[in-house]
């Protein structure tokens, strides 16, 4: 299935024959300390740069209301962000899986991103516009 919103994933985890937990990653975009001024320029496109994991969490889907409100509860952290990476985790025999079944798996997104392996991932920008990378 192609997303078009991140209310398609919303919806499509609602769908699931098994409960779902959301796992969520905030990141920034960030460019090498000594950048050239080509990749500063790629930046500014919106182009380049890497992904810094900065904020973790797990969401039961109906925790989350939409992006805006999923957006506004980031803010209260005081942590920046320009990219969410999202994955689900699968239930069992009906029931949802919990925040503590949840650490490994959003411990291994972390390690993803930070090689560099984010197309594995629903990806969306800080308005909730979905993002491919290649």
């Amino acid at each position: 299935m192609a997303l078009t919103s991140f209310q398609d994933l919303l919806d499509a985890s609602r769908r699931q024959p098994e409960p779902q937990r959301l796992l969520f990653v905030f990141a920034r975009v960030e460019l090498p300390e000594a950048a050239t001024n080509a990749q500063r320029e790629r930046a500014a496109r919106g182009e380049g740069g890497h992904l810094s994991p900065s904020l973790c969490v797990d969401k039961a889907p109906e925790e989350v209301a939409s992006f805006a409100a999923l957006v506004e509860e980031s803010a209260t952290t005081g942590l920046p962000w320009d990219i969410v990476c999202v994955a689900s985790l699968s239930g069992r025999a009906g029931v949802a899986p919990g925040t503590d079944e949840a650490a490994q798996p959003l411990r291994f997104m972390v390690n993803a991103i930070n090689n560099g392996r984010v197309a594995e991932f629903a990806a969306f920008d800080r308005e909730g516009n979905v993002l491919q990378f290649c």
